[in-house]
């Protein structure tokens, strides 16, 4: 007998789910993988969905070839016999099938949960990012430096890499990483009890998804969920003092330390800037007198304030890790952020173009407003509820002029004008597939030489793209488009 471990998952995770009854709550990025992983194990899967179209029943179908019920139309009722509530992120807790469940004394776990119950005796730790803005790019950053200190790892979690392919073994029966850089949404941590990470961070917290959660209170502890049983570290922003009181109310492993990171001069146990130099304080023999250089701001990518800060976070958290100062250095200068994230598109006649449609809200779009001076703001969209004084009155003295777009944006044009009145404003009534090239030419027209066009919507964009994606993008042709013109 050689002795190797059979190939696939383990014996022991096969023998613990063959025969549960195990319903799945939704398909999607996160449910189809559950349902399949849970079924190779031997579990009895049935999968019901609320939705009943082409999409839906294409995916059933390849489910069912796999052994798998699928229940389309009917999200509500909970199969009989069902020993486990799978969910997808985006269920709502007050769902009647969870509400059944609940009353039937069925445990709900979400794919996190699940990813954490399936991980073998050697598992790779994660490394864990929330916050309500700069998740996935602070996890990419976090992979790009293990990845640079020589370490197998991947982003994964809510950036559409699922964490049960990461977290099962490969066919040999043998792990596949050193490490994870997880990304955690506030919904995939409401259903995650027994995480327990080894250092973890939270980037910042403001209002978001209110309607999923019910309260900012709400929202904000299943955000802390992050810290619990953490046993390296538990990363917070000094510059948001809910994050760091977070800290303060988690049940942690002893030794478990508070890192910060700021933006300004660190103090003894946190990470931060001197001189144009990203400094650790925290993990060094003599924390109260000494600062290890760890890399410039000319190596973060691209220099904006609000990514600095996602820098620091990723290297504390790859700094608790054990990371030498060069991988994370290394690791920067080899990260470039995804589209529509403060995304240079071109210059045009001394005038930047800059595409951030990722910023769907107002804490994303004053972060991104604060990286430049003058600003010429393309903004507007679906507002979900959103107020915009807070937002308008800190930055009104970096605005050369407004353009507004989308359904909401009288509610942003009434800001202007309490907070701002004296920055010119363009209202654009337009909602077809032009109007993005419009709102281009009209915030050319306001800018001068030296400006930033800077689309930092601050809403959502289904009102007129199916996504942020496809709004960036239009932004990013009518540029280009104008550009040409002036070649």
């Amino acid at each position: 007998m050689s002795g190797r471990q059979p190939a696939g998952p383990r014996a022991d995770l096969r023998e613990r789910w063959h025969g549960k009854r195990v319903t799945v709550a939704g398909l999607g990025v996160s449910g189809i993988p559950a349902a399949r992983a849970l079924r190779d194990l031997g579990a009895v899967v049935t999968v019901v969905n609320d939705g009943d179209d082409e999409r839906a029943r294409a995916q059933a179908a390849e489910l069912a070839d796999a052994g798998v019920t699928v229940r389309l139309g009917d999200g509500a009722t909970l199969p009989e016999g069902t020993e486990l509530v799978v969910t997808t992120p985006g269920w709502q807790p007050d769902k009647p099938l969870f509400l059944a469940a609940a009353e039937a004394g069925v445990p709900i776990w979400g794919d996190v949960e699940l990813a954490w119950q399936l991980r073998g005796p050697d598992a790779a730790p994660w490394l864990a990012v929330t916050g309500t803005n700069g998740k996935t790019t602070t996890v990419r950053m976090l992979a790009a430096i293990l990845r640079a200190a020589g370490l197998r790892t991947e982003a994964v979690g809510n950036i559409g890499v699922s964490l049960l392919d990461a977290v099962l073994p490969d066919e040999n029966g043998e792990e596949k990483y050193d490490v994870l850089a997880v990304e955690l949404s506030s919904y995939q941590l409401h259903w995650a009890p027994s995480l327990r990470a080894h250092s973890a961070a939270v980037l910042n917290i403001a209002p978001d998804h209110l309607d999923w959660h019910g309260s900012m209170e709400a929202y904000t502890a299943d955000k802390g969920r992050i810290y619990e049983g953490n046993t390296v570290a538990c990363v917070y922003n000094v510059a948001d003092k809910v994050t760091e009181d977070l800290v303060r109310q988690a049940d942690v492993e002893e030794g478990c330390r508070a890192i910060g990171f700021t933006l300004g001069t660190p103090g003894p146990s946190q990470l931060g800037v001197v001189e144009g130099l990203l400094v650790d304080r925290a993990f060094v023999e003599n924390r109260s007198a000494q600062a290890q250089e760890l890399a410039e701001i000319s190596d973060v990518d691209p220099p904006a304030p609000h990514n600095i800060a996602n820098a620091l976070a990723a290297a504390a958290l790859a700094r608790a890790y054990g990371v030498a100062p060069a991988a994370v250095r290394d690791g920067l200068r080899a990260f470039h952020p995804d589209p529509h994230r403060i995304e240079h598109i071109a210059d045009i006649e001394g005038v930047s173009y800059v595409d951030d449609s990722k910023a769907t809200n107002t804490h994303a779009t004053e972060a991104s407003l604060a990286a430049y001076d003058p600003i010429v703001w393309i903004a507007g969209g679906l507002a979900k509820g959103a107020s915009f004084d807070e937002l308008v009155e800190r930055s009104a003295k970096r605005l050369r002029g407004v353009v507004l777009i989308g359904r909401d944006r009288a509610l942003i044009a009434e800001a202007l004008a309490r907070h701002a009145p004296e920055v010119p404003v363009v209202d654009l009534e337009q909602t077809d597939t032009g109007a993005m090239s419009a709102a281009v030419r009209a915030a050319a027209r306001l800018a001068e030489t030296g400006d930033t066009v800077l689309l930092a919507p601050a809403c959502a964009s289904m009102d007129m793209f199916v996504n942020y994606n496809k709004r960036g993008e239009a932004f990013a042709e009518a540029v280009r488009a104008l550009a040409a013109e002036h070649a």
